[in-house]
């Protein structure tokens, strides 16, 4: 059997032109006429070339692939980031390497080195919690929130959860608890911290699941029953996973959303519109988060010199836009504050919620 030809040659013997040719034809590189360029594609497409990404590693320095690193890929919201950052990397004619370092910190660090060792051009990381990335041999973009230290570009989470507690507090709700995961993570902070804030003087409880697991098992009891015959009448959780425990819990225990407390949660995931009753919650705009990350990565690729690529530590790349704003989405879990039966049977019964906690 005789050994067939490589593909760029018998693309040149196909249209009668040299090898040279149709390499530059198909690189744009050297001149070549655009009526040939065509041809030369079109039959190329039709002999099923795949351009070697070995060799155009080999030609330019570069392997057209960048990494990008996901804290815990079993979050529904990391599926649909990196969706959102292979779409903005395919559109600048990069494919993406994906590793999950499953909320641990060595293997987030053996993670981007593995991907370093399969060369890539640059990385994306979403770091663990509590942690931040240095001493990469790329350019790095760090996706977290603005108070992490050497972060690319964020949601704007305190200002996001700002929104959220003055929603609430248009609402009526002055007895509002909080319910975040870990006290180690700057984005649940930064959203905490805001929601406090758009609260104003409410009376504001909070609750770290970590620390109540970590005593009482996982999965065990948020204590929203308890909280609400105290006097609490809106939750606040830290993300839609949270929101959704909340609301499973209370609606276990008989307790009406939002007739009897109102609940919100954070990122906008697939289903909050679809469970019952659908979720308020503060949406991150995931496709500008990858679009100005991936930018800042290429800027920093494109120009490795450039003072302006990398951040003052010298470790990850700047952006112009490091914050973007969140959106507030209002669906049927939030609600006024319930009057109760005690004031409905007195004179005050026809004061406006807004009038009663003046």
């Amino acid at each position: 059997m005789s050994r067939q030809k490589p593909r760029l040659a018998r693309i040149a013997d196909a249209l009668g032109v040299s090898t040279a040719t149709v390499s530059n034809a198909l690189s744009g590189k050297g001149r070549v006429s655009p009526e040939l360029v065509e041809r030369i594609r079109a039959t190329a497409a039709e002999l099923g070339y795949v351009p070697s990404v070995a060799g155009r590693a080999l030609r330019t320095g570069r392997s057209g692939v960048l990494g990008l690193v996901l804290a815990d890929i079993s979050n529904p919201l990391f599926p649909k980031l990196a969706q959102a950052i292979e779409n903005s990397a395919s559109k600048a004619g990069y494919g993406i390497l994906i590793a999950d370092s499953h909320g641990d910190v060595t293997a987030q660090t053996q993670a981007i080195e593995r991907l370093i060792e399969r060369g890539v051009d640059g990385m994306i990381v979403v770091p663990r919690r509590g942690t931040w990335v240095t001493g990469a041999s790329c350019p790095v973009a760090v996706i977290d929130s603005p108070s992490t230290p050497g972060n690319t570009v964020a949601a704007d989470h305190w200002t996001g959860g700002q929104g959220l507690g003055r929603h609430l507090a248009s609402l009526g709700h002055k007895h509002v608890l909080l319910l975040g995961n870990s006290t180690t993570s700057n984005v649940q902070g930064d959203r905490l911290g805001g929601v406090k804030a758009g609260l104003g003087n409410a009376n504001v409880e909070t609750i770290w699941i970590e620390k109540l697991e970590a005593k009482a098992g996982p999965g065990c009891s948020l204590g929203l029953e308890e909280a609400v015959a105290r006097g609490v009448t809106a939750v606040a959780a830290i993300s839609d996973l949270v929101a959704l425990r909340a609301l499973t819990e209370l609606q276990r225990a008989g307790i009406a959303v939002p007739e009897d407390v109102s609940v919100t949660g954070f990122d906008d995931l697939i289903w909050s519109s679809v469970v019952t009753p659908g979720l308020t919650t503060m949406r991150m705009d995931v496709a500008t988060i990858a679009d100005i990350a991936i930018a800042a990565v290429l800027d920093a690729i494109n120009q490795p010199q450039s003072t302006g690529a990398r951040g003052s530590d010298g470790d990850t790349v700047t952006a112009s836009q490091p914050k973007v704003p969140m959106e507030l989405v209002v669906r049927q879990s939030t609600g006024p504050v319930k009057i109760s039966a005690s004031l409905t049977d007195n004179k005050e019964a026809n004061l406006t919620v807004g009038e009663l906690i003046q």
